[in-house]
């Protein structure tokens, strides 16, 4: 069951793996709101989750999830393993590496990784 979880005062709507793929923009737009809806300010979401779209850069779902956040102001920390994406693809490298420079995008092995990042 998703809820919503305070990590260091931060308010972070937390998706369970098993959940419905994100793989449209209605579906990241329905995920925006039912983690505004709760007051969260970010969206710890399991890699699971992801369409294999968003992966593929080429399809620009990535870039378009990334927007949809920060045109809503939340957080977006994709949690789990990504390895076998980032092997094949030094663009999704580069785009992740970006990501994890700032405070809107982050990928994080896990809620632990998370956890320290909001600590900061």
């Amino acid at each position: 069951m998703t809820t919503l979880r305070t990590i260091h005062g931060v308010p972070v709507w937390m998706c369970v793996a098993d959940g419905a793929t994100v793989g449209r923009e209605a579906d990241v737009l329905d995920l925006i709101g039912d983690a505004g809806y709760h007051g969260a300010e970010w969206v710890a979401l399991p890699v699971e989750r992801l369409d294999e779209a968003f992966f593929r850069l080429r399809t620009r779902f990535a870039g378009d999830v990334v927007q949809k956040f920060a045109t809503y102001r939340l957080g977006l920390a994709v949690v789990g393993d990504i390895s076998r994406h980032t092997a094949a693809s030094s663009a999704l490298r580069d785009f992740v590496r970006e990501c994890d420079r700032g405070r809107q995008t982050w990928f994080v092995a896990d809620v632990g990784e998370l956890e320290e990042r909001l600590k900061g």
